[in-house]
């Protein structure tokens, strides 16, 4: 007996050890996903620590961080994790949320008006939309476009941060409308009251926009970042550079495109054109960022160009901005007017000099109340609205080349270094507007749920255009 227990010791041992080494590794996997923080489990959520862009309140200068790809692909970060990697990104939404509730009435004409629709269970569905028929090809591919970018925040949702249920309007017209989903708003407070909600979304652009020169945003931005990587702002062309047509115009602007055409004819520090009929003299979007200025003009209201314009290192010179997409409040312009040495010529129309556009107008002043340092904080620069200072304002850029590059340095840093253009940002952007559109909506007793539901995955195929 005593033999067999000799034998049987160093065996008893082994498996002793066994079971501690097995019990010590369980112990340490429940501390690792029980214990540890989610995001420090996956690097591919990880974020940087906050910062202050360049003219933040605190007075830094440091640039916002060159996030890495895998963080400006991530469309699944979390609220903190938003707000930590995008600082300022949901201003546009806190505003409108903060001036109160709203209700949203039913339109008893269905069809008309802005699209409405439903999330529920983190689910999308369509209860009121025009019909096909009365829409043209470009409006419908806008609407789908946005309806995708929707539906993609859904999907992409934390599992821990369910996206509220809620009903809300979408309009997909060029003019806001109150209270809904809008491209864009109004930036003179006279027209954009506390009665008013516009809630700003990203253009539909960030999914998609069939023109030819544009294409997907990823596909511009990718263009733009290889032009920008070869290309220093010494070798960029000296010009101020511009196309489009000339017939959209908002009311308030005037002959605006008309005029930058006229003011820029056959000048030598200009690359000015209005389109042709054939768009022969079209340029590639990402070609604009191969000038050192590029002049901005906004349409019937906002412009879909900025964005991209937005993404080049270069100077965006612009008449004060009257309309917020969903990121012009992070622009920091500088005004030309306060530029040493530049005055104002009138435009030459051959039956002698007219009348100077007053400049900056009194909405401009309550619009963009601050003015920045264009040698330390601007990363934009608003011109006179009658171009009057176009040419004077070139001149002075090309006289300060370091004060130049130091503004469309500033730019490219913040919209596509800062990732605010990002799928990650996009993502972040819109389930901020839902989760505050829902705190502030109100529908009870409009007679929503009478409507029928349509499911997205549906919709959507009924979308496919003519």
């Amino acid at each position: 007996m005593g033999a067999m227990a000799m034998k049987r010791g160093p065996s008893s041992h082994a498996r002793l050890l066994r079971q501690v080494v097995v019990i010590s590794v369980v112990c340490l996997a429940l501390y690792c996903f029980l214990l540890v923080p989610e995001h420090s489990l996956n690097a591919s959520r990880t974020v940087p620590e906050p910062f202050h862009y360049a003219g933040s309140s605190s007075g830094s200068q440091q640039s916002p961080p060159r996030h890495p790809p895998e963080l400006l692909n991530n469309r699944f970060l979390t609220t903190s994790q938003c707000a930590v990697a995008f600082p300022g990104l949901t201003k546009e939404i806190d505003d409108v949320v903060a001036k109160g509730p709203f209700t949203l009435p039913r339109n008893p004409h269905t069809g008309l008006g802005p699209l409405v629709a439903r999330v529920r269970d983190g689910k999308l569905s369509i209860l009121s939309y025009a019909r096909r028929v009365d829409l043209s090809k470009d409006m419908l591919q806008h609407r789908s476009a946005t309806l995708h970018q929707i539906a993609a925040a859904l999907l992409t949702a934390p599992v821990s941060e369910p996206v509220p249920d809620t009903i809300f309007a979408f309009n997909h017209e060029d003019d806001p409308h109150s209270p809904s989903f809008s491209y864009s708003r109004p930036a003179d407070p006279a027209l954009d009251t506390p009665s008013k909600h516009f809630f700003t979304i990203p253009h539909f652009s960030f999914w998609a926009w069939a023109i030819g020169p544009i294409g997907s945003f990823s596909r511009a931005a990718s263009a733009i970042s290889t032009l920008e990587a070869h290309l220093p702002w010494t070798a960029k062309d000296p010009r101020a550079v511009w196309r489009g047509t000339t017939w959209f115009n908002a009311a308030r602007a005037g002959r605006l495109r008309q005029d930058l055409v006229a003011t820029a004819r056959g000048r030598p520090w200009a690359d000015v054109e209005a389109l042709h009929g054939n768009r022969s003299n079209a340029l590639a979007i990402e070609d604009f960022c191969g000038y050192r200025y590029v002049v901005h003009t906004e349409g019937v209201t906002y412009s879909g160009r900025f964005q991209y314009h937005q993404l080049c290192g270069s100077v965006v010179l612009t008449p004060p901005i009257a309309w917020m997409q969903h990121l012009t409040h992070l622009v920091k312009p500088a005004f030309s007017h306060a530029l040493d040495g530049v005055t104002r010529t009138p435009l030459d129309t051959g039956a002698g000099s007219g009348d100077l556009v007053p400049y900056p107008a009194p909405w401009v002043r309550e619009a963009w109340p601050t003015a920045y340092d264009p040698r330390r904080d601007a990363n934009i620069v608003f011109v006179a609205p009658d171009w009057s200072d176009l040419e004077a304002t070139v001149e002075w850029l090309e006289r300060h080349p370091k004060v130049a590059e130091g503004i469309a340095r500033r730019q490219r840093e913040l919209f596509d270094g800062g990732g605010y253009f990002s799928p990650a940002a996009e993502m972040c952007y819109w389930r901020a507007a839902i989760r505050g559109w829902s705190q502030v909506v109100r529908t009870d007793g409009q007679g929503f749920e009478d409507l029928e539901e349509i499911p997205w995955e549906e919709f959507s195929l009924k979308e496919i255009h003519k």
